[in-house]
């Protein structure tokens, strides 16, 4: 008998991969089929699990809503769900607007979607990146109100999950193979407040490290105010808690942060890093920053690239400011840096940071750094170090001579550097 199918579609961040795959897990449980980000979706049921955090995220999310809505008109799908942060803010207008779509389901219901199906509940979950690492939800919901952020529209208030229900899974996972973790939520620093009445990132974090089979441990996101200083120690003394750490800063002009209601100043920032890179020497920080938020004057932004080229930060990732409806600064501010103002500052500030990558990873040409390998692309293996989190930061190169296992780790000496990549061969 043909089992039945299910395409689920993920958009946006780590996060809602996390909710998809638990949902993948609940159908397979149930006797469906699944397949994630398929190409040509052709299943009985289609979830769409959609991202509202900024402008293109918001467009790009109601245009594969519209697109598997004209399938379903067609007959080429039976059922269209929709879940995520877009029905999370905007499910009125999304229910007058798209009457095609089956049912509607934000970022904390959307369990009830196979609860209404019919479905038995099970806390399997399917895997969809590589099987030796996987993305760890510990939280979620944010309870900052930085004035530019829609996150808490769509999440809501922080929510920390018990760190017993956290370890079961980390066992779980790694009785599937899963050696490597990425520890995700909206802000990690916060982790456990509402639940025990204070910051447990680091006792959750050391735990976790504990567990036989955890060989790394990579941390997203942080937030700088009330920085838990515990984590650092953490960090120091678990070999397998990844030197690696991040965190958003948004800014460090005291009249942009103060304008961003970020809760922090300059000096505060600049106290931080020189802790982290105190107390857990070698450690890699990533970050964002956000040029041409309202009222940013071009002194601003040159304290911003002195500070850059300060900081060195090891991965760093920039985007010019988005006015989203209903956040503090789309009903207080006007949105007064002209774009290409906000283009010509975004262009310079990584500019400024591709001169630093190549510098920090021409830096480690010569070293031998533990790689664990990914997958295989033409002549090469792509590895990582633990300083590298998946997709978003610098791969390993190593000839493919056969010898090789996707999943395991080896001792790898850096030959030879480019602006974001490093080429190795096996000790």
């Amino acid at each position: 008998m043909k089992r039945k199918t299910v395409d689920i579609i993920t958009m946006g961040c780590s996060k809602n991969l996390v909710d998809s795959e638990k949902l993948m897990g609940l159908f397979e449980a149930n006797g469906y089929a699944c397949t994630h980000d398929s190409t040509n979706p052709k299943g009985e049921i289609v979830v769409v699990n959609t991202c509202g955090f900024i402008a293109d995220a918001k467009e790009e999310s109601i245009n594969t809503i519209l697109e598997f809505a004209q399938a379903k008109t067609e007959g080429r799908i039976e059922k269209l769900y929709v879940m995520g942060c877009l029905p999370e803010r905007y499910l009125a207008d999304l229910e007058r607007e798209i009457p095609e779509v089956d049912g509607w389901y934000g970022k904390f219901n959307y369990l009830e979607l196979v609860e209404n199906i019919n479905f038995s509940m099970s806390r399997i979950r399917h895997i969809t990146t590589p099987k030796h690492y996987a993305y760890l939800k510990i939280s979620e919901g944010c309870d900052r109100h930085c004035a530019y952020c829609a996150i808490p529209l769509s999440t809501g208030k922080h929510q920390s999950r018990t760190i017993e229900d956290i370890l079961d899974e980390v066992r779980w996972l790694v009785s599937q193979g899963t050696k490597e973790f990425q520890v995700i939520a909206q802000d990690l620093t916060y982790y456990g407040v509402d639940i025990y009445g204070k910051q447990c990132i680091a006792e959750l974090i050391e735990r976790m490290a504990e567990i036989e089979g955890v060989e790394w441990i990579r941390l997203h996101y942080a937030y700088p105010a009330h920085f838990p200083w515990n984590l650092l120690r953490v960090m120091r003394e678990k070999k397998n808690v990844c030197n690696y750490l991040d965190i958003a800063l948004q800014h460090v002009s005291d009249h942009i942060l103060s304008l961003m209601r970020r809760n922090v100043t300059k000096q505060e920032t600049i106290e931080l890093i020189e802790r982290m890179r105190r107390e857990v020497p070698g450690i890699h920080i990533r970050t964002t920053l956000m040029v041409g938020f309202p009222g940013e004057t071009e002194e601003d932004f040159q304290e911003l690239i002195q500070f850059t080229k300060w900081a060195r930060f090891e991965r760093m990732g920039a985007f010019a400011y988005s006015e989203e409806d209903g956040t503090y600064s789309a009903e207080h501010y006007k949105d007064d840096v002209p774009e290409e103002v906000k283009q010509r500052r975004l262009d310079r500030l990584m500019r400024v940071q591709q001169d630093i990558s190549a510098e920090l990873e021409a830096a480690k040409v010569g070293q031998i750094l533990k790689v664990i390998i990914d997958r295989i692309e033409g002549d090469y293996y792509i590895g990582r170090t633990e300083f590298c989190s998946p997709e978003v930061d610098p791969e390993v190169l190593i000839r493919n001579d056969g010898s090789l296992t996707i999943g395991e780790f080896y001792q790898v000496k850096i030959t030879d550097s480019e602006e974001f990549d490093l080429y190795g061969e096996i000790v």
